[in-house]
C-alpha cells in the first residue's frame, strides 16, 4: 500500500475528549472515529489491527479443539426468559421490538442462544464434549462509556462455550481454555496474569480473569513473580498435554486484583510480591447447570438417563485488546505494535520522491518486500522528512526503512526497529533478509 493512496486521517494534537493513552493514540493515528457515545467506526489502519488480533485468537481457539460458529447479534427475548436472566440483566441490555411486536434484544452475551443451538442437536453423552465459539459484535449500554474502545457500548468479542457430561469433564474443558488464553496473549506480545474473579451476571462458582500488565492499567494487581514466566510455557502446551497439572501450578501461585487482594492472606513475602497495573482482557467461567437445567439442555448419560450438561463460557475482548496492547506498548512518540498484530510489517520512507535514484531504490525494495511475503506501507508523499518520521513513529509499525539521496547513491538503506529505536545501515540487498530474520 502507498501512503499517498491510503486513508489515514492522522491528528497532530491530542483530542480533548481522550482521557487515556490508547484512546488518544487511536484517534491520533487515524484508527477509529467516534459515531456516538461508546460506538466507533474502525478506519483502515485500525481495522487491519482488529483483524490481526481476531486471527490470532481464532488460531489458538482452533488449536485447542474449538469449533467456530456465528450467532446473530439480535436475539429473541424468550430465550432469556427461559434462563431467568431477561429481567435480571438490567439496563445494560438494549431491548427492542420488531415489526411483529416481538420482544428482541441486542446480545450482550450468548449463553442462552448457544444453549438453544446445543439442545436442538446433541442428545447423547457420546457427542460430548462440545467446544463452540464465535467472534461477534456485542452491545452493552454502559451508563458511562469512556476510554475509547476500552469501555465502549459496542465491542467485538470472542465468546466460547463448553458442554460436558460431568464436573470432571467440564474442568478439563476449563483447563483447555485457561491454557489457551495464556498462549493467546503471549502470541499477541502481552504479559498476562490469571487472577481469581467474581462471576458477576454470568453466574457460576469458578472464574478467572486475565489481566495484561501495563503501566497505565486500570487495576492494581498483586503477583507472585514466578507467575510472570509461565505464559511462555503455555505456548508449548497443546490440548493433549497434562493441562491440569499446569493449571494447578499456575493457580497455586498468588495473584489478585485490588478488590480481591487480602494482605493478611497473601502467602508471598512483602519484599517479593510484585505490585503492577493490569487491564482485564479475558474472563472464563464454569457455571455447571445454571443454564442447562432451566433451558432443558439434557443428554442421555451412560445409563440412558437424561441429565443436564455441565457448561462454561469463555470471553476475550477482541476490540478491547487493540486498546490494551497500546496501553502496554507505546512511548512518547506513539504506538509500538508487536509484530503479530501490526497493521503493516514495515514502513518504507522515500525521503525525496521525484529523485530518480530514490524512486528506483524505494520501488525495488517495495517489490522485494511483497515478493518475500511482507506487507509494506510505502510513504511516497512529497512531505518534509520530519513529518514522515513523526507519522511513522505515531502509527508504530515494527520496522522503518529509509531511502534518501545519499543512501540511494551508495546502495544502502537505514533500518530502524521501532521498539528499541536501534538504527543500522545495510546494503539494499540485505534489507529484506534482516527484517524477515
Amino acid at each position: 500500500m502507498r501512503l499517498s493512496q491510503f486513508f489515514l486521517p492522522t491528528l497532530k494534537e491530542n483530542p480533548s475528549e481522550a482521557q487515556i493513552v490508547s484512546h488518544r493514540l487511536m484517534l491520533r493515528a487515524g484508527m477509529i472515529r467516534q459515531q456516538a457515545a461508546g460506538i466507533y467506526s474502525w478506519l483502515p489502519l485500525g481495522f487491519r489491527v482488529l483483524k490481526k488480533i481476531e486471527q490470532v485468537v481464532r488460531e489458538e481457539q482452533d488449536r485447542f479443539g474449538c469449533q467456530e460458529i456465528l450467532m446473530p447479534t439480535i436475539q429473541p427475548a424468550d430465550l432469556w426468559r427461559e434462563s431467568g436472566r431477561y429481567d435480571d440483566y438490567g439496563k445494560e441490555m438494549l431491548r427492542i421490538r420488531d415489526r411483529s411486536d416481538r420482544d428482541m434484544l441486542y446480545g450482550p452475551t450468548n449463553e442462552e442462544m448457544v444453549t438453544d443451538i446445543f439442545r436442538s442437536s446433541v442428545k447423547s453423552y457420546k457427542q460430548l464434549p462440545q467446544l463452540l465459539y464465535h467472534i461477534q459484535w456485542k452491545f452493552r449500554d454502559e451508563v458511562r462509556p469512556r476510554f475509547g474502545v476500552m469501555r465502549g457500548r459496542e465491542f467485538l468479542m470472542k465468546d466460547a462455550y463448553s458442554f460436558d457430561i460431568d464436573y470432571e469433564s467440564a474442568r478439563r474443558s476449563y483447563n483447555k481454555f485457561f491454557v489457551c488464553y495464556l498462549s493467546t496473549f503471549a502470541r499477541l506480545g502481552l504479559k498476562a496474569v490469571p487472577v481469581k474473579a467474581d462471576t458477576g451476571p454470568i453466574g457460576g462458582d469458578l472464574s478467572h480473569e486475565f489481566q495484561i500488565l501495563a503501566e497505565t492499567g486500570e487495576s492494581q494487581v498483586y503477583v507472585d513473580p514466578r507467575l510472570l514466566d509461565l505464559d511462555t510455557e503455555a505456548r508449548q502446551l497443546g490440548p493433549d498435554d497434562d493441562l491440569a497439572a499446569f493449571v494447578d501450578r499456575v493457580t497455586g501461585l498468588y495473584a489478585a486484583a485490588d478488590e480481591m487482594h487480602d494482605p493478611a492472606k497473601c502467602p508471598v513475602p512483602e519484599g517479593e510480591l510484585q505490585t503492577r497495573r493490569g487491564i482485564e482482557v479475558g474472563h472464563i467461567f464454569y457455571f455447571g447447570t445454571k443454564y442447562s437445567t432451566p433451558m432443558n439442555a439434557t443428554v442421555a448419560g451412560p445409563d440412558g438417563t437424561p441429565r443436564p450438561v455441565e457448561m462454561g463460557s469463555y470471553g476475550i475482548g477482541v476490540s478491547r485488546l487493540a486498546g490494551a496492547i497500546i496501553e502496554a506498548s507505546h512511548d512518547e512518540a506513539g504506538i509500538i505494535w508487536p509484530d503479530a498484530v501490526a497493521p503493516f510489517d514495515v514502513g518504507l520512507i522515500n525521503l525525496k520522491p521525484g529523485d530518480a535514484a530514490c524512486d528506483a531504490a524505494a520501488q525495488d525494495l517495495y517489490q522485494r518486500f511483497h515478493n518475500a511475503g511482507l506487507d509494506p506501507l510505502y510513504d511516497d508523499r512529497d512531505e518534509r522528512a520530519g513529518a514522515k518520521f513523526a507519522e511513522m513513529d505515531l502509527i508504530g509499525l515494527p520496522w522503518q526503512v529509509v531511502i534518501g539521496p545519499r543512501g540511494a547513491a551508495n546502495g544502502v538503506a537505514e533500518i530502524k526497529r521501532r521498539a528499541t529505536g536501534e538504527k543500522i545501515e545495510l546494503p539494499l540487498d540485505a534489507v529484506v533478509a534482516r527484517i524477515k530474520g
